[in-house]
């Protein structure tokens, strides 16, 4: 069984895959952290954001790989473990810019489908249900209010030690363009499925959504 999971950045996305993951003994993929981690190779390369083939040559020679970790998923680049380092402000600033480079996602997209082979598999990110599975059992499209994001973003950060930098005003600035980056790129743009599922998240528990998502599997497995 293929589970897709898409919305905008800091919907909760990875929180709710992860516990649905867990609870159903499924693999959990999260293309995000690849992305982000695509984007840190270019900066540890010195090289701009939008330099497609010197980020491509780049991740050829580091290479992403995934694996499972106490806490989850962990990404490796090189050899390294950058879990904590693909989360922090200034990855988080530029990952729009690197995943939106076609040569980027068609090489992670690749990756992904590789992963997801043939297990059960739960996948989130902004075009699993459109591009990356789109014959998935069940597609869900997760969202919530740019404020109640920003919100989580900022306590995200603070509950990995991570410093915030902005005000909580600027992380919501923040994550409103990237919104628009992200559902106006030409590759791959962020939308919701025809037959995929919305889920509000705004006033609900996280509990809550994963409740909701598990609902939806479980018509699919009778």
């Amino acid at each position: 069984m293929q589970v897709a999971i898409d919305g905008p950045a800091s919907a909760g996305k990875s929180t709710v895959a992860k516990i649905v993951a867990n609870k159903l003994s499924f693999v959990y993929i999260d293309t995000g952290a690849m992305y982000r981690a695509c984007t840190l190779i270019a900066r540890d390369h010195d090289l701009e954001y939008g330099n497609e083939k010197g980020i491509l040559a780049a991740i050829d020679e580091d290479g992403i790989k995934l694996e499972p970790g106490e806490k989850g998923q962990k990404v490796i680049v090189a050899g390294k473990d950058v879990s904590l380092e693909i989360r922090t402000p200034e990855i988080t600033a530029h990952v729009s810019e690197v995943s939106a480079l076609p040569g980027v996602r068609a090489k992670m997209v690749d990756l992904q489908r590789q992963l997801a082979g043939s297990t059960n598999v739960i996948m989130d990110g902004r075009d699993i249900g459109t591009t990356v599975l789109p014959k998935a059992d069940v597609k869900i499209f997760l969202v919530a209010s740019a404020r109640s994001r920003a919100e989580r973003r900022m306590l995200d950060w603070q509950e990995k030690g991570i410093e915030a930098k902005q005000s909580l005003e600027e992380i919501e600035a923040d994550i409103s363009k990237r919104d628009y980056l992200d559902s106006h790129r030409e590759i791959s743009p962020l939308k919701k499925a025809d037959d995929a599922i919305e889920i509000d998240s705004t006033h609900m528990t996280i509990d809550q959504v994963v409740d909701a998502i598990l609902t939806e599997i479980k018509k699919k497995q009778k």
